[in-house]
């Protein structure tokens, strides 16, 4: 009896010994808070809220009343060359005296090697001024701006190196929902008048980033575009800042890439105000003049 038990304990074992382990699968799902960049290690995409009480106005005016801002002249270019690789990130801020703002942005990394590049048109350069902040790692890097504008249009330029607590940490601390835009796709965003700044991240999973940005006040009046390509939207996302003066403000944003490259966007409310500040070409609703 002993023996037969022996003998079907041994059988037993030697079957189990032919089955195969169990292997532990790991979740592939793709998620834009999964990804960190070399940008902004520290900073988590999904939390926080918009800033009230004018805090994020006044970020972007100390930058301004803290630099000494270049004249860039109608036709003409200017460079920002940072030979220190420790600058993973740069501040990019243009505006004009309240004329149309057209211009050429660009990130040199080596002989004919253009990693990031923007076309940035705002119909009002002093009522909405363009706020960003783009990916230099690994450098030595030079942005340069051309004013393609003609010689009466003149633009307003600060270049600065974006620090751990900077602008595309107040921008990230704020955006709350991130959405995959698929390539070919848009995705529109309208906002509140009591919306005074929409804080924009766009990224990707490492392939290249083609999008177009768009402000929208009222069918087809375009205030502020941004046609962005990065080379890759891991290692150089894109960070943005869109003032949204008067109402009927929408933000709407296009993967102009194929379908094979998907995008992942970040659209929320940046600052929170009163709704009433802002001039709409003469219109003030709800108020008496």
């Amino acid at each position: 009896m002993k023996f037969a038990a022996a003998i079907a304990l041994a059988a037993l074992t030697s079957v189990n010994a032919f089955v195969a382990p169990k292997a532990n699968r790991a979740a592939t799902q793709l998620a834009m808070s999964d990804y960190r960049t070399s940008v902004r290690d520290n900073v988590d995409v999904g939390v926080g809220g918009p800033l009230a009480g004018g805090m994020g106005g006044r970020d972007l005016a100390e930058i301004w009343d803290n630099s000494s801002p270049v004249i860039v002249q109608g036709g003409s270019l200017r460079t920002w060359s940072f030979a220190n690789p420790a600058i993973e990130s740069v501040q990019v801020l243009l505006k004009t005296e309240g004329r149309p703002l057209d211009a050429d942005v660009e990130l040199w990394q080596g002989p004919d090697n253009t990693p990031h590049k923007m076309r940035v048109y705002v119909e009002d350069g002093a009522l909405r001024t363009f706020n960003a902040v783009i990916g230099t790692p690994r450098g030595p890097n030079t942005v340069a701006i051309r004013n393609i504008g003609q010689l009466e249009f003149p633009l307003d330029a600060v270049v600065r190196p974006d620090r751990d607590d900077g602008l595309a940490a107040n921008i990230a601390s704020v955006a709350q929902r991130s959405e995959t835009i698929q390539g070919g796709a848009l995705r529109t965003y309208p906002f509140d008048p009591s919306v005074d700044s929409v804080a924009i991240i766009l990224k990707t999973d490492g392939r290249p980033l083609n999008a177009r940005i768009e402000l929208l006040q009222g069918p087809n009046n375009n205030k502020q575009v941004v046609e962005l390509y990065t080379e890759d939207g891991l290692d150089r996302p894109f960070f943005a800042i869109v003032e949204t003066p008067g109402s009927g403000n929408v933000v709407r944003v296009v993967n102009t890439a194929p379908v094979e490259f998907p995008l992942y966007a970040s659209v929320d409310a940046y600052r929170i105000g009163g709704g009433m500040d802002w001039p709409d070409d003469g219109l003030m609703i709800g108020r008496a003049f």
